[in-house]
């Protein structure tokens, strides 16, 4: 179960209960929750708001600790055609898919004319400096109010909470990969109180530095991205898609919650 009651219907997708909104819904959300956590304070945990893909699906069937810190998140949402058509069995099937390199375009229009205020956490010191600039560029009225690269290790927690905490951030977009995302956010979401949103990423900052192209749209639809990032980049993840797609395409069989289903079998 999630942390948090949901303001909308989740479903259980793949063994992920999985949020069924549209994009601008969650980033109305993101709104709500950031301004109720500058006015509680340090009494806010902040939310985690993770994503549910291919890749995230395998990693849950082969590692019961990542699928404990899914069960931990209080938002997952679709980033994968695949979920999306596979929650049209469940009583509220996901409207569309929401793609992190989309929605974080989605937040950044909700934030700017609210002021909201962004930290960038992750990638390469290059990379994530690069993503900036372009964002700032796109949105020049955008608050990112401090960023650090992802190549930092466990004992250095505590540093970058406190980097994040002194920046007064109201959403962390937080690109470490999985699983490593995931449990970050975990195991600092105490040392973060105050802070609205903890928001895994992924791949967002090569999509904002412009170091991945992003796939036609009807591939995005059809649910046919990662084939077009397969071409692009065959070395990298052919093996990758060889190993998870076939246990995400089990889990999603084997363990979506359908209409009228009392349990999942």
């Amino acid at each position: 179960m999630t942390v948090t009651e949901s303001r909308y219907p989740e479903v259980t997708v793949g063994g992920f209960k999985t949020i069924s909104c549209d994009r601008t819904e969650l980033a109305e959300y993101m709104l709500e929750d950031c301004l109720v956590a500058r006015d509680q304070g340090d009494s806010w945990l902040p939310k985690l708001v993770f994503s549910s893909n291919g890749q995230g699906l395998a990693l849950a069937g082969k590692s019961d600790e990542f699928k404990k810190t899914m069960d931990k998140a209080d938002i997952i949402h679709a980033d994968g055609m695949p979920v999306v058509f596979a929650s049209k069995f469940t009583e509220a099937p996901l409207p569309e898919r929401i793609p992190t390199t989309d929605f974080f375009h989605d937040a950044a229009k909700v934030a700017v004319p609210n002021g909201l205020r962004f930290f960038m956490l992750g990638a390469t010191e290059e990379q994530n400096d690069l993503a900036v600039k372009n964002m700032q560029s796109k949105y020049p009225d955008i608050k990112i109010v401090g960023s650090h690269h992802g190549y930092f290790s466990e004992d250095d927690d505590e540093f970058v909470c406190g980097l994040i905490r002194q920046s007064q951030a109201d959403v962390v977009w937080i690109a470490l990969g999985k699983p490593r995302q995931e449990a970050w956010c975990v195991r600092n979401r105490e040392r973060l109180r105050g802070v609205g949103w903890l928001k895994t990423c992924g791949g967002l900052y090569s999509f904002l530095a412009g170091d991945a192209p992003r796939a036609p749209q009807w591939m995005q639809k059809t649910g046919l991205e990662w084939l077009y990032r397969l071409l692009d980049d065959p070395k990298r993840l052919a093996w990758r898609y060889l190993t998870t797609n076939p246990h995400a395409m089990y889990r999603l069989v084997r363990h979506t919650k359908k209409s009228g289903q009392s349990s999942i079998a």
